[in-house]
């Protein structure tokens, strides 16, 4: 008699339990939202739709705003499937962070303007406004002589970032020729200033050894500059001196996305 009544409370504690459990599973997946935005699925949690009170996607969740169901329950949202992955991203994480290159800033400002995110509006336009300052501010790098400023090299581009990776690059290579000799160049925010270039029949070369063989010229750099360019996905618009005939013999580059 005590075996089956033992067992009969270890079936009710297993259906308890079961019960408990199944309780869960229906509250966790209840706390689950499937949406349809311009016929692209997101699923997320309720509590991060309702992250900003009095947004648009805080109203459709909570019931004060009506919307639309498709074919299978899901709410159904009829705006840009690909862009609402930056909104939904920005509810997840609580700033605005875009993949390099985005150029979509004006379509992502609508997008934060329909679904009431004030925050992410703001976030965006103030972006795009840095954007559109840095593209009419063209930045440039000067190779440059001390003591004649008319002999180098000008590279010129509108992306700041860019520039300061031409730079960081040309350092290194000159540093690589120049070794032991580190004091023969200084560098600036927009300058890199050799001690002296050495003019001869194949080309301007930047330093003499001691031995007197040269070790770096400016044709190298250009090259340099030119491949750092391409690879980072820039063309060459022009060059700005195009008197000198070849690209190698320019006594200036400009870039341009």
């Amino acid at each position: 008699m005590e075996k089956k009544a033992s067992r009969r409370e270890n079936e009710c504690e297993e259906k308890n339990s079961n019960s408990e459990g199944s309780e869960q599973d229906k509250g966790y997946k209840t706390s689950l939202i499937t949406l349809n935005v311009g016929g692209y699925l997101y699923i997320t949690q309720k509590q991060t739709l309702t992250k900003y009170p009095d947004s648009f996607l805080e109203g459709i969740i909570n019931g004060r705003i009506m919307c639309q169901f498709d074919a299978d329950g899901h709410y159904f949202i009829d705006r840009d499937g690909l862009l609402f992955r930056h909104i939904l991203n920005f509810l997840r994480n609580g700033e605005l962070l875009l993949p390099e290159g985005f150029r979509e800033n004006q379509l992502l400002a609508q997008e934060a303007e329909f679904f009431q995110l004030k925050v992410l509006s703001d976030a965006v336009k103030s972006r795009w406004e840095k954007e559109q300052l840095a593209s009419r501010e063209t930045t440039f790098l000067e190779i440059t002589d001390s003591h004649d400023r008319s002999q180098g090299l000008r590279i010129f581009c509108n992306a700041p970032d860019f520039i300061a990776k031409i730079k960081s690059r040309i350092v290194l290579v000159s540093k690589s020729r120049l070794d032991g000799f580190p004091e023969e160049f200084s560098v600036s925010s927009n300058i890199i200033q050799f001690k002296y270039f050495i003019k001869s029949e194949n080309g301007t070369r930047l330093v003499l050894k001691e031995d007197n063989t040269f070790v770096c010229t400016l044709e190298t750099l250009k090259f340099e500059a030119i491949m750092t360019a391409l690879k980072c996905g820039f063309r060459l618009l022009t060059s700005l001196d195009c008197s000198k005939g070849s690209i190698v013999h320019s006594d200036a580059l400009h870039f341009i996305k």
